[in-house]
């Protein structure tokens, strides 16, 4: 029986719960996911608890606050001016609480999203923490195949 290891290749069903208990990913309805360990496909906390599973393993992992995606950090929570985001976006563009904004990384190359926290006169209160950040998680996993 094979056991999951880093450079593994995976086939599985997973669900990733959230703190109210709700689906956020589910792959059991449909086909099984296919990945390789240590590509940033998982977490990397959720990676470290499933090596050493074996193929067939059906889990509920319980996640702590912060164990997956990290604690939350203020310093993440920034002011940007609306003149900056006119330049870098759409110069007629309008922001409301609860909108999701690019923001593109300095060399150009990739992007990076931040969310709408706080609308001021001429700022916005943007928060860049990932979504799940300081939350409690579960994952249910069943590992069809590891190769």
């Amino acid at each position: 029986m094979n056991l999951i290891q880093a450079g593994s290749f995976l086939t599985l069903h997973y669900r990733l719960i959230g703190p109210d208990g709700g689906d956020l990913i589910n792959t059991f309805d449909d086909k099984p996911a296919t990945l390789s360990m240590g590509t940033g496909e998982l977490a990397p906390a959720i990676e470290a608890r499933l090596v050493g599973l074996p193929e067939g393993t059906r889990t509920t992992l319980a996640l702590a606050p912060g164990e997956a995606f990290g604690e939350r950090n203020e310093e993440m929570m920034q002011r940007v001016k609306l003149a900056l985001l006119h330049e870098l976006g759409d110069p007629d563009a309008e922001y409301t609480v609860g909108d999701v904004v690019q923001f593109p990384t300095p060399d150009g190359q990739g992007g990076y999203a931040g969310l709408v926290r706080e609308v001021g006169e001429d700022w916005l209160l943007m928060d860049f923490n990932h979504p799940l950040a300081g939350q409690p998680l579960s994952f249910e996993v069943h590992v069809i195949g590891v190769l």
